[in-house]
This record gives structure tokens, sequence and C-alpha cells, in this order.
């Protein structure tokens, strides 16, 4: 196996020729001072239609061949759920880093196993919440932290209506689809940067696609001193994404807060004592301060800021909120 090269300048190659690596992560690495040398897809024609649109040198009709380019330093993921871990693995046999998309396992104990495997190759892996890089979630728990009072409750909601979409991958249990999974993380995120991990959760789900995965979710959250958390995926209504913090002094509000353009300005309002205050923040690509965070933890050889206890105890609220919808009863959470 090869040994992993930090480099200043890190160039990429991407799996798969999905819509969120094309509109969002390719032109973000496209605009920082890394690149994309290489793009991957099962059809061969389809990648090069893809590196062609997108300005990309090489092509490949398999990922392994994409994985055996000797250009490459790293590997960007957004395959399928259910192939993140063995891709991200195969990668890390390559001696490549890995940036994979949310979220990374099905469950935190494949979540720990692949950090554990990435470790004894000598990679880094994170996983790609591009929210976290925003500004504006920076200024958000820099509030919380320093300007409001004791915090009682949050509400994080995340949802989109699919409509008539039934054979999307998000809808497909083999693929480890759900809406939980694939936006309802978002919110369990946002919970817990703010509270901490929950002691125990209880949901309820549906499934009115009748596909075998859960098109809504609700999670009650609760935490050993009294604090609770709500949080919302859903399938089923209209785009809304958000999150309330509610304190014994006031209260923030974040609108927009996590599917936001790079041009894109975006505000957050919240009050204290009575007073109510509204900040604006310039439009900033959060998935360009995402990729150039990563590729800095590893020319200095550094943990990445989403790092392995953040990605498997977000996965252990998920996990329990899973448990607690299928069994109807509350469900411990089982963290790092």
């Amino acid at each position: 196996m090869p040994v992993p090269i930090a480099l200043s300048r890190m160039e990429f190659g991407v799996l798969s020729t999905a819509a969120i690596g094309r509109e969002d992560v390719i032109p973000a690495i496209q605009a920082s001072e890394h690149a994309v040398g290489a793009i991957a897809s099962r059809d061969a024609e389809r990648a090069r239609s893809v590196a062609d649109e997108l300005d990309i040198d090489r092509s490949y009709g398999s990922y392994e061949a994409l994985l055996a380019d000797e250009g490459i330093d790293a590997v960007y993921n957004p395959l399928p759920n259910s192939l993140h871990a063995e891709w991200t693995r195969r990668a890390a046999d390559h001696g490549l880093h890995v940036l994979c998309e949310k979220p990374l396992t099905p469950d935190a104990e494949q979540a720990r196993a692949l950090f554990d495997y990435c470790d004894r190759q000598g990679v880094t892996l994170m996983e790609a919440f591009m929210y976290h890089f925003h500004p504006r979630t920076e200024r958000a728990r820099e509030i919380v932290r320093e300007e409001l009072g004791e915090v009682r409750h949050v509400e994080a909601t995340f949802t989109f209506g699919m409509g008539d979409r039934t054979d999307d991958i998000r809808l497909d249990p083999a693929l480890d689809g759900g809406s939980l999974m694939d936006i309802g993380c978002y919110a369990v995120s946002a919970v817990r940067n703010v509270l901490g991990e929950p002691n125990r959760a209880f949901a309820h789900a549906a499934d009115t696609y009748d596909t075998g995965v859960d098109s809504q979710l609700s999670g009650l959250l609760t935490y050993d001193d009294g604090v609770t958390a709500q949080i919302t995926s859903s399938f089923d209504t209209p785009m809304t994404h958000e999150y309330r913090i509610m304190t014994a002094d006031g209260w923030l509000h974040v609108p927009e807060a996590f599917d936001v353009a790079p041009d894109q300005s975006v505000s957050l309002t919240y009050q204290v004592d009575g007073q109510r205050h509204t900040e604006t923040i310039d439009g900033v690509d959060h998935y360009r301060r995402q990729v150039e965070s990563f590729a800095d933890a590893v020319a200095a050889d550094e943990t990445p800021p989403v790092d392995r206890t953040e990605t498997v105890d977000n996965m252990a609220v998920i996990d329990a909120l899973y448990e607690s919808a299928e069994t109807g009863e509350p469900a411990a959470v089982d963290g790092e």
C-alpha cells in the first residue's frame, strides 16, 4: 500500500456522478486551491460526459480504476449510503484520504469500524457535513455559548416534498434510505452541537410511500437534567430547514439552516432579556470551506474538524431513534 503524502494542493478523485458532487462539491473544490483530477461512474460514457462538462481531465468506467489513478491524493465519496463503507475502505487500501458524504455508515458500530480501518491504513477520513463550516453556524454556537442563558429546549427540522418520485434511491431500504438518514441527520447534529449527547430517544416514524423506509420521523431526545430536544425529518412536506434554541432568558432562531447556496445571504435572530437582535451574513460557499478544512487537516496530519467522535455520536442518536420507532419504547443512546 502506498504511503499517503500530505500535500498543500490536493487532487481529488470523485466516485460517481451524483448530483451533490456535480452541483456542489466539485465546483467547490475547483474554486479552491485544490483540484478534481478524475471522476468515475459505472457508465464510462456518463463519466466522460460529466468530466467534459465540468472540465475534469480524466474519467473512468469503474470506481476501482479511479482508485488506481496515481495522480489523486484523496477521494470524495457521494455514493448511496449503503456503499459508503465499502468504497471508503477500498480507497484507504490505495492510501487515499476520504471525504465521505453523510451519513458515513448505517449505524454507529459500522462507523467505529470504518474509522478504525482508516486509522490502520494511515489515511484521514471525514464525514461531509458542510453546514458545520458556514460562519453562521459558528456564530450561532458563539451566541449560545456567550450571550444566552441556560438552554432548556431545542427544535430542529429538515423536510422537503419528494412528490411522486417513488424510484428515488432515498426510498430504497437496500441503499439505507429514509428521511432520518438523508436529512434528519442534520437536525440531530444541530441539536447535539448545542446540547451534547442525549441519554434517551423516543421516536415515531411513517412510511407513506410503502417502500420500507421512513418518509417521516419525529423524535424526542431527553437529558438527565430535564432538557429536551425535538427533531423532525420528512419527505412528505415542503422544504423547511431550521432550528430554534430556547433558553432561560431568550431564544435563537436559524432559518434556512442547512441547504444554502454560496451566494445566498443568510440571517439569524435571537432575543435576550426581551431585546431582539438580527444578524445577516453574506453568502459563503460552505462546501468550499469544508473541502479546505479537510485538506488542511490532511496536510497538517491533524484530526479533521468533523472527527470520529462527532460522526459516531451523531449516528448513535440516529440508531436510538430508529430503535424507538421500531419498538414504540424509549431507547438508550450509546455513543463514544
